[in-house]
C-alpha cells in the first residue's frame, strides 16, 4: 500500500473513533487581556460534530482505493 493508502486509513480510523464518540469537543482560548493585575480571558467551546466523521471515513476509503497497489 502506498503512503496515500495509510493516510486513508488513518482517516478512516479517527472517523471511526469521531463517530462512534458522538462527535468530539473542544476548547479555545481567545481574547487574552491583561491590564496591570487583572487579567480577562475567553474560553470558546466547540464540538466536531459526528458527521465530520463520517466524512472522514468516506474521503478515507477514497484515498485506501486510490492509493492501492496496481498489479500488473
Amino acid at each position: 500500500m502506498r503512503p496515500l493508502g495509510w493516510v486513508g486509513v488513518l482517516l478512516i480510523l479517527a472517523g471511526a473513533v469521531i463517530f462512534a464518540m458522538g462527535g468530539v469537543g473542544y476548547t479555545k482560548s481567545r481574547n487574552e487581556v491583561e491590564v496591570g493585575p487583572i487579567k480577562v480571558a475567553a474560553e470558546e467551546k466547540g464540538l466536531v460534530p459526528p458527521i465530520a466523521g463520517i466524512a472522514a471515513i468516506a474521503i478515507g476509503a477514497v484515498l485506501v482505493f486510490v492509493g492501492r497497489k496496481k498489479t500488473a
